[in-house]
C-alpha cells in the first residue's frame, strides 16, 4: 500500500475519557452508538496506555512517537499557548506563544511531505497556537487546555482569534466537516486530526444540551463508584457527593453523548463521499479518568502524589478501516500512545528515518488482520514528573522518585489495584524485577536534561520549557490544595 493509494485519516482524539466511558466497552448507561459503530466495524483494544495521564503530554508523545521524557511536555501547558495581541477579544492572562516541539517532526509532518493534505480541528495544547504547526494546513484550533465555560469559545480561524457563537463541541465539528468538504476533487490523500475538548470538565448545570443531559436524568451511574475521598486527592477537581455528584456525571456522560453525535456527522459525512472504504478511522483519548474510581475525581494530577491507576492510565482506542482491517474484533494485547507514530507510517507505507531512540513498535499488523497471539514477554511504560510505572498483563510496579511512596500490584487476583503489594517479602524478587526493567528501560531512551525524574512536576501545570524561566517563574506550577487525612483543606 503506498501514499497514492489515497488512504485517508482521520484521527478523534477526546479530553478525559476513560476507557470504560463507551457502550462498546460495557458500558450500558452510557449512549455512545456512533463510536460504537467504528468499534463494530474495526478493532477495539482494551489495553491501550496513555504515554502520560494528563494531556499536553500525552499528546505530544502521540504525535512524536517520544516519551515526555524525550520530548521535554511534563505537564499540561499552562502558560505558553499563545501570545496576547491587541484586538484579541478573550485571552488568558499574560500569556505567551512558545512552540514547544520546536524541531521535533510529528507523523503529520511526513504525511505532510508524502502528499497529504493534513487538517485539524478542535484543541492543540502543545504551545503557540496561533500558528499552524506540524505539516496541517488547515488550522481550526481551540488555543488553551480548557474552557471556563462550553458555549461561546474562542478558537483561532485563518491565523486570528475570534469569539465563536455555540456549543464547542459542535464548533469542532463543523470545523472537521468543513475540512472534508473542502478536500472534495482534491487528488490527494488527507489526514483530519479532531480533537474534541469533551468530556473535560466544567460539567456542571448549563454547560452542555439540557435536552441530553435530560436523558441521564434517572441514570443510577453505578458504572462510576460512589467512595470515600481518595486521602491524596487535591482539592481543585470538581466533585461532590449527593446531587452534585448527579449534576457532575450527568454533564460528564452528556457531553460524551453530545460528542458521540458529532461523531456521527463525521462519519456520515464519509459515507456520503463514498470514502468509508478506504478512509482509516481512528479513536482515543488523551488519558483516562477517574470519576469517582478510587474515591477519585480527576486523571494523573487528580491526586498529589501523582497516580497511575489504570483507570487514569488506560485509555478507551479504536481502529476501523472496512476494506482491509478485520471487523468486530477485540484485541487484548498492551499497546501505548508511543506505538501510534510508528504504526501509523508503516501501515500507510510512509517513508522515515526513524530515531533509534524512538520507544514505539508498530502494531500495523494487527490493522492487516493478524490474529496470531504474540507469545513475547510486553510491557508499557508511563511517566508524569518524578512518577514512573511499568505494567504487564499481571504486574503493575509505580515508583516515585526519589523517596516514594511505590506501589505494587497483581492485576490477576487484584484488577481494580486495591491492594498494594509493594514490601511484601515474597514479592521482592518481583520487585526487583520490574524496576530494574523500568530503570533500563528510562535510562536507554530518556534525554538527560529532560529526565522527569529531575522536575518538580506537581500537575498544576507547566510554564516553560525545561531549561528555561520565563519572568522569574518555576518551569512547573505548584499553587494548588489537597485535602489532608483528616479532610482538611491544605496547601502544599
Amino acid at each position: 500500500m503506498k501514499p497514492e493509494s489515497k488512504i485517508n485519516v482521520v484521527f478523534i482524539l477526546t479530553d478525559d475519557q476513560g476507557y470504560w466511558a463507551m457502550g462498546c466497552a460495557g458500558n450500558s448507561e452510557l449512549y455512545t452508538p456512533h463510536i460504537d459503530s467504528i468499534a463494530h466495524k474495526g478493532i477495539r483494544f482494551t489495553n491501550f496506555f496513555c504515554a502520560s495521564p494528563v494531556c499536553s503530554p500525552a499528546r505530544a508523545s502521540i504525535l512524536t512517537g517520544l516519551m515526555p521524557s524525550q520530548h521535554g511536555i511534563h505537564d499540561w501547558l499552562r502558560r505558553g499557548n499563545m501570545a496576547t495581541q491587541a484586538g484579541m477579544p478573550v485571552f488568558k492572562g499574560d500569556d505567551c506563544g512558545i512552540e514547544y516541539l520546536a524541531g521535533i517532526p510529528g507523523f503529520t509532518d511526513y504525511l505532510a511531505k508524502a502528499g497529504y493534505r493534513c487538517g485539524i480541528s478542535g484543541k492543540w495544547h502543545l504551545g503557540d497556537s496561533l500558528r499552524p504547526q506540524k505539516g496541517f494546513s488547515y488550522w481550526n484550533v481551540f488555543p488553551y487546555g480548557g474552557s471556563d465555560h462550553y458555549y461561546d469559545p474562542v478558537m483561532i480561524q485563518n491565523g486570528s482569534v475570534h469569539q465563536v457563537k455555540g456549543y464547542l463541541t459542535d464548533i469542532i465539528t463543523d470545523g472537521a466537516l468543513q475540512f472534508l468538504d473542502q478536500c472534495s476533487g482534491d487528488s490527494r490523500p488527507f489526514y483530519l486530526s479532531v480533537h474534541y475538548t469533551a468530556p473535560h470538565s466544567p460539567w456542571e448545570s448549563g454547560q452542555h444540551p439540557i435536552d441530553i443531559v435530560s436523558c441521564y436524568a434517572d441514570c443510577p451511574f453505578d458504572t462510576c463508584p460512589d467512595l470515600p475521598c481518595h486521602p491524596w486527592q487535591i482539592n481543585s477537581a470538581p466533585r461532590g457527593t449527593g446531587q452534585l455528584r448527579r449534576e457532575l456525571l450527568s454533564g460528564y456522560f452528556a457531553a460524551i453523548t453530545a460528542m458521540d453525535i458529532g461523531v456521527g456527522k463525521i462519519l456520515n459525512k464519509i459515507e456520503e463521499k463514498g470514502i468509508r472504504e478506504n478512509t482509516l478511522v481512528i479513536f482515543g483519548s488523551d488519558n483516562g479518568m477517574n470519576m469517582g474510581h478510587h474515591g477519585i475525581w480527576g486523571k494523573g494530577n487528580g491526586t498529589f502524589p501523582l497516580n497511575m491507576f489504570d483507570t487514569s492510565v488506560k485509555v478507551p482506542f479504536l481502529m476501523s478501516l472496512p476494506g482491509t482491517s478485520s471487523q468486530g474484533v477485540i484485541e487484548e494485547g498492551l499497546h501505548s500512545h508511543y506505538d501510534i507514530f510508528p504504526t501509523l507510517l508503516d501501515f500507510l507505507k510512509i517513508d522515515h528515518n526513524p530515531d533509534e531512540r524512538m520507544p514505539g513498535k508498530s502494531f500495523a499488523s494487527i490493522l492487516r488482520g493478524k490474529t496470531d497471539v504474540e507469545s513475547e514477554f510486553v510491557v508499557v511504560f508511563d511517566e508524569y514528573g518524578p512518577v514512573r510505572m511499568i505494567r504487564s498483563n499481571q504486574w503493575k510496579y509505580v515508583h516515585r522518585y526519589p523517596y516514594g511512596p511505590n506501589e505494587l500490584y497483581d492485576l490477576h487476583n487484584d484488577p481494580g489495584e486495591n491492594i498494594n503489594r509493594y514490601g511484601d517479602l515474597s514479592l521482592q524478587a518481583i520487585t526487583r524485577e520490574y524496576r530494574s526493567l523500568m530503570e533500563n528501560w528510562f535510562i536507554q531512551y530518556s534525554v538527560p536534561r529532560l529526565d522527569g525524574t529531575r522536575q518538580e512536576v506537581y500537575g498544576k501545570g507547566q510554564l516553560s520549557p525545561i531549561g528555561t524561566k520565563l519572568a522569574d517563574m518555576p518551569t512547573f506550577a505548584c499553587d494548588w490544595f489537597y485535602i489532608d487525612e483528616n479532610g482538611n483543606q491544605t496547601k502544599r
